[in-house]
C-alpha cells in the first residue's frame, strides 16, 4: 500500500491508500524536530489499530512545505518501510504543469498538488481556497496551469493575532454564528462576528473578483479543515474537496510508477 505524507506547517498527514481508496488518514502536530525513530513508534500502533504491519506499506510519497521536516520522513520511509520515497516536484514525481508566475520555485507543494487533483477531476478554470494555516486561493486554468493566486491570513492566526495583540478582549472559540446579526451586543460576540463574517465577506469578495478576472466559466472548489464550517454560510463554493492535497500525491505516485 501507499503512504502519503502531507507535511504542513501545522501538521502531518498521513494516508494509507489501498488502491485508489483512502483506507486510513491520521495527523500528528509539525515538529520539524521528531525523528524517524519518534514517528515509527506513533505510526506502529496505529497500523496495528488497522490490523496492518509496518510491511504493509510499499511505497512511499511526501510533499511538503517545511523543508526541515523532509529529511526525518525520508529517513522513517529508507530506515522503517524500506524504500525511497518520492518527494512531490521532483525527480519522476515531478509536477507536470506549467507554473505560470514569476517565482515558480516559491510555490508551495501543497498549492500545486491540490491544482493538480482539481484539474484532474474537474479539467476546467478553477479556483481552489485551502483553508489551512494560511488561506490560500489557487488558480488554474482549463489546460491546467497554475496561474497564481493569493495568500491571506488563516481565520485562527487573525483570531490569535487579534486576542494576542489586545489587552482585554478575550480568548473565544471559532464556531458557527447562531444566526446572520451582524450587531453584536457583547465584546465576545463583536469578536465572532468580525472574525467570522468579515471572512465570509472576504471570501465572497476575492471570489467574485477573481471570476470577473478570468472572465471564463470557473469553478470554486474549497478544501482544509474549516471549509465545511463556511460553506453553511456561503453559497460561493461549487464543490468541497477534504482530501484534494492527498489525491494530489496519489495521482503523481501513479503517473511516476506508471512512467517507469
Amino acid at each position: 500500500m501507499l503512504l502519503a505524507i502531507d507535511a504542513g506547517n501545522t501538521n502531518v498527514v498521513f494516508a494509507l491508500f489501498d488502491g485508489d481508496d483512502i483506507r486510513a488518514r491520521w495527523r500528528i502536530a509539525t515538529d520539524a524536530r521528531r525523528t524517524a525513530d519518534e514517528y515509527v513508534v506513533w505510526l506502529r500502533q496505529l497500523l496495528e489499530l488497522e490490523g496492518l504491519e509496518l510491511g504493509a506499506v510499499d511505497a512511499v510519497i511526501i510533499g511538503t512545505v517545511v523543508p526541515r521536516a523532509l529529511h526525518n520522513l525520508t529517513v522513517l520511509s529508507e530506515k522503517y518501510f524500506g524504500v525511497s520515497p518520492l518527494i512531490a516536484g521532483r525527480d519522476a514525481a515531478h509536477w507536470g504543469i506549467a507554473l505560470d508566475v514569476e517565482q515558480p520555485d516559491s510555490v508551495g507543494a501543497d498549492r500545486v498538488l491540490n491544482v493538480i487533483a482539481a484539474h484532474q477531476k474537474y479539467g476546467q478554470d478553477i479556483v481552489i481556497i485551502d483553508f489551512g494555516t494560511a488561506t490560500t486561493f489557487d488558480v488554474a486554468d482549463y489546460q491546467g496551469a497554475y496561474k497564481g493566486g493569493v495568500i491571506a491570513p488563516g481565520i485562527n492566526l487573525s483570531l490569535d493575532a487579534l486576542v494576542g495583540k489586545t489587552a482585554q478582549l478575550p480568548r473565544i472559540a471559532l464556531e458557527s454564528p447562531q444566526d446572520d446579526n451582524v450587531i453584536g451586543t457583547t465584546t465576545e460576540s463583536q469578536m465572532l462576528i468580525g472574525i467570522f463574517w468579515g471572512y465570509v465577506a472576504m471570501i465572497e469578495g476575492l471570489v467574485a473578483r477573481t471570476k470577473a478576472q478570468i472572465g471564463r466559466p470557473t469553478k470554486i472548489i474549497a478544501t482544509g479543515g474549516l471549509a465545511v464550517l463556511f460553506d453553511e454560510h456561503t453559497d460561493v463554493f461549487d464543490h468541497l474537496e477534504s482530501d484534494l492535497t492527498l489525491q494530489g500525491l496519489h495521482f503523481l505516485y501513479q503517473r511516476a510508477t506508471s512512467a517507469s
